[in-house]
């Protein structure tokens, strides 16, 4: 047997020893009742608040009729709400109900965990090498199943509607996996973000939003005011799981700083604390340097506050952090 072969046998192998790890074959399926289809369904449909049936059976490869009979159960159940399109009402747009939302926060906590418990038998190296691996082989099947490829992503600037609220859900759910944080954190990120909206017609303030397939997967901000003169200060900087390492990260970054350096802002600010290794990586490729640190729990957990900063291109440096 040459090497090909038994590379493709031990993928097999090892795959369908995934499934059934994670429940495929039978019996409750992330802690549900639901078939996988369903459960699938209640997590996008949370993570993209007014998709269409339409879109949701793209994004989980089911045919027309299969995703009607599901929702019909769903929408019957009292997990989905369906709400007839302000532009066309023949479009039906979807969302959670309350119950939908507690039972799909039910189903993000059963697998943080048993994805948690996974992570613990391995090293630190090997859980980065599971991650990678995992979507360059998810990404090699979507091409080898000749789906349609995923559309290109798209860096747009201004408000949108939804926007508020799909911000807040990105930096909700992301930083209550990583960072602990909850109420106290997701309160903040919508207050502030929905009073900076109301100061967008300003020339000194502007928003983007990443997107793919019209979802919108990514954010950033730069506001002109709170600061004080001369000062930009970047916000609302995050990326959804989906569209990690497609470079959306970068490409609103570079957005944004083409922006504050146009506005002949002399720095730019952030704020954002110790551990996130990825996106310190990320500002310091941008010629951030974090010149401060403090403890700080205004967000409901204990962490280490950073504060990065990048002079504008030509002006004079600034000191790290000792």
């Amino acid at each position: 047997m040459s090497d090909t072969s038994t590379l493709i046998d031990d993928i097999r192998k090892a795959s369908r020893q995934l499934v059934r790890s994670l429940g495929f074959m039978g019996g409750d399926f992330a802690g549900q009742t639901l078939p996988p289809s369903a459960v699938h369904a209640l997590i996008e449909i949370g993570a993209h608040p007014k998709m269409t049936a339409s879109a949701l059976g793209e994004r989980l490869n089911l045919e027309k009729s299969s995703v009607s009979r599901m929702l019909r159960k769903l929408v019957l159940a009292g997990d989905v709400l369906e709400e007839t399109a302000r532009h066309d009402g023949r479009i039906k747009t979807l969302s959670l109900s309350p119950a939908g939302a507690r039972r799909a926060a039910a189903i993000h906590a059963f697998a943080r965990a048993q994805v948690a418990s996974a992570l613990q038998c391995l090293p630190p190296e090997g859980q980065t090498t599971v991650l990678d691996g995992l979507r360059l082989y998810a990404g090699a099947l979507s091409g080898r199943a000749g789906g349609e490829p995923p559309g290109r992503i798209e860096i747009v600037e201004g408000y949108r509607p939804g926007l508020i609220a799909r911000v807040t859900q990105m930096h909700a759910l992301y930083y209550a996996r990583t960072a602990g944080f909850g109420r106290a954190f997701e309160t903040v990120v919508a207050e502030g973000l929905a009073d900076f909206c109301k100061r967008l017609d300003r020339p000194q303030n502007r928003i983007w939003t990443a997107s793919r397939d019209g979802a919108v997967l990514g954010s950033i901000a730069i506001d002109g005011e709170d600061l004080g003169p001369g000062r930009a200060h970047l916000r609302w900087f995050i990326v959804d799981d989906g569209l990690r390492g497609a470079g959306a990260g970068r490409q609103l970054l570079s957005a944004a700083l083409a922006f504050a350096d146009a506005q002949g802002f002399a720095q730019t600010d952030l704020w954002t604390f110790s551990g996130l290794k990825a996106a310190r990586h990320l500002y310091e490729t941008h010629d951030f340097v974090c010149i401060e640190e403090r403890p700080g729990s205004q967000w409901g957990a204990e962490v280490l506050e950073q504060r990065f900063v990048r002079p504008r291109p030509g002006s004079a440096t600034v000191r790290p952090a000792p």
